[in-house]
């Protein structure tokens, strides 16, 4: 009788862990936010580095040979090297006549300039930061998520400065305003006012935009949460321009969100205003001073307000002078006397933070739009203006299609070109607001076409 025969089984191999969905999700988000860091950080270096402390003052068209700026230069490499590498056709058809279109006033204004050799640098610094380095945050950002990560940056960035500018406020330690040390300049030093109350508005813009913007979730609790501490730091930079421009920035991207949202968050605004001004007492007296200032600004005008008046009467003599072409990039400060009013004083004074009692010259008309036309006339104007504009219309025309995105493009957009009307480029925040262009325009034109 046959006897049957079992075969012995195998030993029982180690259980294989499996990962449970929700860790393996996570794990594949921090090595993709790893992975798009790393692609950005070109971007992102310059953007770092505006925490440097320092900088400098710097005419209307100079350069200031800050951190930021020379990174800003090394982003326009590795972007030439990646666009080589990749054999990309770098821009559609629309994206470069958009980006370009700034070149054609800027060669113009410098081959007309009544001094070719003193406009060279005016062309490198205008090309760099209305051409090149918008360009190349253009390519850079190669999607929705790496905008988000830059957009993030900014917060970031803008929240640091906000606290160094709140504590210099508190602690007596800010730039000279009234007679004391109390208004908030973040890194940038007196010599650069506007410095952190740009980054800061770039900074709350963008936290509203992708608060009105963005899915129910964190990601929006937490844009809304950096929007109202950013709020702060604003109204203690005493920066007339750039409170007048931020709210209406902010009152556009709530008007395009939905009526019932932009009467909701109004009210939640001025609520916070009521109690960080009127029930803590933050700044109350000189924010209430500096407020009614605005209305002010043709009854009784302080010295600022006179010597911007005088500078944009000088800078319309000039572009009377030469209306097509302009007086020729850096051309401003060799014109002024000539076409200045004596109103016009010699200088502002700049104290605290760190810094001496120094009188800064008064180079640039502290108007975008005026030191232009007067550099480099009316053809420069259209041209660089019709870029701006292009942008933003790009930008509204996208936020009409439901794109994720196109509120932040065009509060940023928005919040620049009104910001224009009182202030130009200068000073080492002016590379920031190249790579803000270049964010705006990766959410307002077609994308990058490949070979």
């Amino acid at each position: 009788m046959a006897t049957a025969v079992t075969a012995e089984a195998p030993p029982s191999a180690a259980p294989v862990p499996v990962e449970a969905p929700a860790e393996r999700w996570r794990t594949e988000a921090v090595r993709d936010t790893a992975r798009r860091a790393a692609y950005l950080s070109p971007v992102l270096a310059v953007i770092a580095l505006l925490l440097v402390p320092g900088g400098g003052a710097e005419d209307g068209t100079g350069g200031t040979g800050s951190p930021a700026d020379a990174a800003s230069g090394l982003l326009v490499l590795v972007c030439l090297v990646r666009v080589l590498r990749e054999r990309a056709r770098p821009l559609t058809r629309t994206a470069a006549v958009v980006l370009g279109l700034p070149v054609l006033g800027i060669c113009l204004a410098a081959i007309t300039s009544h001094d070719p050799g003193a406009s060279l640098p005016g062309v490198a610094r205008y090309a760099q930061v209305f051409v090149l380095v918008p360009a190349a945050v253009f390519l850079t950002v190669r999607d929705r998520r790496d905008a988000t990560v830059v957009a993030w940056a900014l917060v970031v960035l803008a929240l640091l400065q906000g606290a160094v500018g709140v504590t210099q406020y508190l602690t007596g330690t800010g730039a000279s305003y009234r007679g004391e040390d109390v208004r908030a300049v973040g890194t940038f030093g007196p010599s650069d006012v506007m410095g952190m109350a740009t980054v800061v508005s770039y900074g709350l813009v963008v936290a509203v935009g992708l608060a009105l913007g963005g899915r129910p979730g964190r990601a929006r609790t937490a844009a809304l949460v950096c929007a109202g501490l950013l709020f702060l730091p604003l109204v203690v930079s005493f920066s007339r321009g750039a409170w007048i421009a931020t709210v209406l920035a902010c009152a556009l991207q709530l008007v395009l969100a939905g009526v019932r949202r932009a009467a909701r968050a109004a009210l939640t605004a001025g609520a916070l205003a009521v109690v960080l001004v009127g029930g803590l007492g933050i700044g109350s007296e000189l924010v209430e001073e500096r407020a009614a200032s605005i209305t002010r600004v043709t009854a009784a005008p302080d010295r600022s307000v006179t010597d911007r008046y005088t500078m944009w009467a000088a800078a319309v003599e000039m572009w009377r002078a030469e209306p097509f072409t302009g007086v020729g990039l850096k051309g401003f400060p060799a014109h002024r006397d000539a076409h200045a009013s004596l109103a016009l004083s010699s200088g502002s004074d700049t104290a605290g933070a760190g810094a001496e009692f120094r009188r800064q010259p008064l180079l640039s008309p502290h108007n975008m739009y005026l030191l232009v036309l007067s550099e480099q006339g009316l053809f420069g104007l259209v041209a660089l203006s019709g870029s701006w504009l292009a942008l933003l219309t790009g930008a509204l025309l996208r936020h009409r299609a439901g794109a994720a995105g196109a509120l932040v493009a065009t509060g940023l957009l928005s919040w620049q070109l009104i910001d224009f009307f009182y202030a130009d480029i200068g000073g080492p925040s002016t590379v920031l607001m190249s790579v803000v262009f270049g964010l705006a325009a990766r959410w307002s034109l077609p994308g990058v076409r490949r070979a």
